[in-house]
């Protein structure tokens, strides 16, 4: 199952596209789709727009991944990014992509072990869970953090939707 995994930003909205097949997961390409700081807001939406819709078309993924926003201090950039998250989560949409949501904690859990890991330590496993994988900046390696994070949890979905048509009644969080 080929995923995508998008850190919204303004200026670089980082991608990372990976193949996750029977536990494995294999790094395919990453990178940053990057917008005109000096240009209006609406053409810099749709550079983004247009930057990730490339990505997908080239990459053709079956699923995307998205980081949830923080809100951060200043409330006028808060709004900026909602905007830039608002456009990375119709792109895949539009492609006929689901698209799934995890928060920073969400993903931090899930490839380093803790919510609170420094981006230092989230880099460093996603180098440790796709061995030789050139990061194309750190946009491009939280973006593959949550494609890694929607892999684990969708494969996780996936065995326990088995284990409950197959009459384990085995429930999330539970062992049959």
């Amino acid at each position: 199952m080929r995923l995508i995994g998008l850190d919204p930003g303004l200026r670089r909205t980082g991608w990372g596209v990976i193949d996750a097949a029977s536990g494995r997961l294999s790094h395919v390409a990453n990178g940053a789709v990057v917008s005109d700081a000096d240009a209006p807001l609406a053409e810099r939406l749709m550079q983004i727009h247009q930057g990730v819709i490339e990505v997908i078309r080239l990459w053709r993924p079956v699923a995307a991944a998205v980081e949830e926003t923080f809100v951060n201090k200043n409330p006028a950039s808060t709004l900026k990014l909602g905007q830039a998250r608002g456009v990375v989560m119709l792109a895949p949409a539009l492609e006929g992509l689901p698209v799934a949501e995890y928060s920073p904690l969400k993903i931090k859990q899930s490839v380093v072990g803790g919510g609170h890991a420094s981006k230092e330590q989230v880099q460093a496993m996603v180098r440790v869970l796709m061995p030789g994988v050139t990061l194309n900046g750190a946009d491009a390696a939280d973006a593959l953090a949550v494609a890694i994070c929607h892999a684990h949890h969708a494969q996780s979905l996936a065995r326990w939707t088995a284990g409950t048509k197959a009459g384990t009644g085995a429930t999330p969080g539970h062992r049959a």
